[in-house]
């Protein structure tokens, strides 16, 4: 059984674009740069006018293997120096799930 860790935060609209390729060069390339790391998306869709809310999932071996990428305590949430220029909010914490086998599907011809 693998483990799913959730972070979700509020962000500027006007910037979502900057923020999800901004994302994928920090967070998400320190999730796959971390031992134990099964895989990582990331996820945004409009709220209103002036706000969009992205996810990121990461699906893990193990706590220890999250632990290695996030510090202690497990749960908190990571952040990096040009968060602030795209945030709304800034959730102190994730949220971790137990997850069954990751499904994909073949990929269409």
């Amino acid at each position: 059984m693998s483990i799913l860790r959730e972070w979700r935060a509020e962000i500027r609209r006007a910037k979502k674009t900057a923020y999800v390729e901004y994302v994928c060069t920090t967070g998400i390339a320190g999730y796959r740069g971390t031992p134990g790391n099964l895989g990582a998306t990331v996820a945004v869709r409009d709220l209103d006018a002036e706000r969009s809310e992205i996810v990121t999932l990461s699906w893990w071996t193990s706590l220890d293997a999250i632990r290695a990428f996030a510090g202690d305590p497990v749960n908190r949430a990571r952040y990096y120096p040009a968060d602030d220029e795209y945030l709304l909010t800034r959730p102190a914490t994730v949220l971790h799930y137990e997850s069954s086998e990751l499904y994909s599907s073949p990929t269409a011809e």
